[in-house]
């Protein structure tokens, strides 16, 4: 009897492992785990405006002329005005020749940012390991104080706090944002694009006005209540 109940739970685990042969919807499964850098300061911005920059220089024909086309205020955000600027700036310091107009003959560099809001309560990472090390660090530490000065554990004290902090300093304080931010840069002359980047960056969700266009800002609605 009990070989055979162990045969039967045997068995039924061999069968929970295993997925069916056939579903009616796929199954949800998680992407292998990425990276995405979170945009909180205009200095960040200038950071990929650069990066782009050169990305974009990389796939440039030689003593190519550009023309950065800004959008209107009414139409950008301000994000994608400051953002045009900013890129215009890092093509100069990049040598190329960047014209105030569009002339005969010249690329055009469009940037085209769409701000785009998931659900709340996003699920947030939270890096594994961090308590192991400080409990391994302090175990080091307290070993080391038994044989060393004051002044050397104290010491030791700090480079281990030190490094504590540096391990965990990458990732972003906060629940994962609502909010993220898909920014594309192209070039083209009159018929084709010759370079096209797009990139997504999460956005704090404090600062998602600065990412969305004027006329998305400024709609108010109004109640209108009838004579009393």
């Amino acid at each position: 009897m009990k070989t055979r109940l162990t045969g039967m739970l045997a068995v039924a685990a061999l069968a929970a492992g295993c997925a069916a042969p056939y579903s009616e919807t796929p199954i949800a499964t998680n992407f292998g785990t990425t990276k995405q850098q979170k945009l909180q300061a205009a200095a960040h911005w200038n950071v990929i405006a650069k990066d782009l920059a050169r990305q974009l220089t990389d796939k440039l024909p030689a003593n190519s002329r550009l023309h950065v086309r800004t959008s209107a205020p009414i139409e950008g955000s301000a994000f994608e005005r400051a953002f045009a600027v900013q890129l215009t700036t890092a093509l100069v310091q990049s040598g190329h020749q960047v014209l105030k107009a569009p002339d005969a003959g010249v690329l055009l560099v469009e940037v085209d940012t769409q701000a785009v809001p998931f659900s709340p309560s996003r699920a947030k990472y939270h890096a594994a390991g961090q308590l192991t090390a400080l409990g391994t660090g302090l175990y080091a530490l307290y070993e080391v104080a038994e044989r060393a000065s004051a002044g050397v554990a104290a010491a030791l004290a700090v480079l281990v706090h030190d490094s504590l902090q540096a391990s965990g300093s990458e990732l972003a304080s906060g629940d994962t944002p609502q909010t993220e931010i898909i920014v594309t840069a192209s070039i083209s002359d009159t018929s084709k694009y010759l370079a096209r980047i797009t990139t997504a960056y999460y956005v704090a969700d404090k600062d998602r006005t600065l990412y969305e266009s004027q006329s998305q800002t400024s709609v108010k609605t109004f109640q209108v209540k009838g004579a009393q």
